[in-house]
């Protein structure tokens, strides 16, 4: 009976201050930064790579980024990002590059304001901390993309000579694809947990964001399986929206996310609430 009282008011508090907080127009604001902020990110992410000779970043980029997408989202989107990160450019210092960055970090900014009203807090730091930050989260999330990207352009290679020397280990192998999926599901959840403990302002252990992390992770899932239900069997985007049918989809899709991502900031918030306002009075 006690924890149903807990998971009532914690949920309560979730619900309200979410709204209180104007949650859905800070998820409107984070999805638009979002989707402002991919193309940059990856202009710049293979600018990088092409520098430092990884020329297959924008192939393995793509999976990178949208293998967790559902199909019917990512298709359109993934196909004018290869579009995009096909085209030509000079190399890594020039304004193109330097611009890109710049807008990319634009994004991690969106995030830090969306945790910072999700957990309750006021921004302490200085712009010039804030933004040098970004930069590096930006800077850190491009060279960890090539480092992966270039593993898995050796991950068939290697995986062949694995089992050509050790043939017990081929039923554990699986696919290029499965490995992918894998890798792409490890970024999130490395992504999510770095954004939690440095970006908004304070300090908090790990055990504190769990809870978040983990909501926000299921959330994906039910919410992008039921999102993709809904474009196979009732969408009318394509003939709402014609040639941004595709825009639209994905900006309804990062909206549903941004909703369960500050929904998470918002779980860890008052979970972390409740356990101190109990401790306050003796448990």
């Amino acid at each position: 009976m006690r924890n149903i009282v807990a998971l009532k008011r914690v949920i309560w508090d979730v619900a309200t201050h979410f709204n209180d907080d104007d949650g859905w127009a800070m998820a409107s604001y984070l999805a638009i930064s979002a989707l402002m902020a991919l193309f940059p990110f990856l202009i710049f992410a293979t600018t990088l790579a092409s520098f430092l000779g990884a020329q297959a970043f924008s192939d393995t980029a793509v999976h990178l980024v949208f293998d967790t997408w559902p199909e019917q989202i990512a298709e359109p989107i993934a196909r004018e990002v290869v579009n995009v990160l096909t085209i030509q450019r000079g190399d890594l210092l020039t304004y193109g590059a330097a611009l890109a960055l710049y807008f990319a970090s634009n994004g991690i900014e969106a995030l830090r304001t969306s945790l910072n009203r999700a957990y309750r807090v006021v921004e302490t730091r200085s712009i010039w901390r804030r933004r040098t930050q970004s930069l590096g989260f930006v800077i850190i999330a491009t060279v960890g993309f090539v480092a992966i990207s270039v593993l898995l352009v050796f991950a068939p290679l290697i995986a062949r000579f694995l089992e050509s020397r050790f043939v017990w280990i081929q039923p554990y192998m699986g696919t290029i694809t499965v490995w992918r999926f894998a890798i792409a599901s490890m970024v999130i959840v490395l992504g999510l947990i770095a954004v939690h403990i440095w970006l908004p302002d304070g300090k908090r252990p790990l055990l504190d964001i769990v809870p978040g992390i983990i909501f926000t992770l299921i959330g994906w899932l039910v919410g992008s399986t039921i999102f993709a239900t809904y474009l196979d069997n009732f969408s009318s985007y394509v003939t709402t929206y014609a040639g941004l049918a595709s825009i639209m989809i994905a900006v309804v899709f990062l909206y549903i996310v941004s909703i369960i991502f500050i929904l998470g900031g918002e779980l860890n918030a008052a979970i972390r609430r409740y356990l101190d306002a109990r401790a306050r009075v003796g448990g």
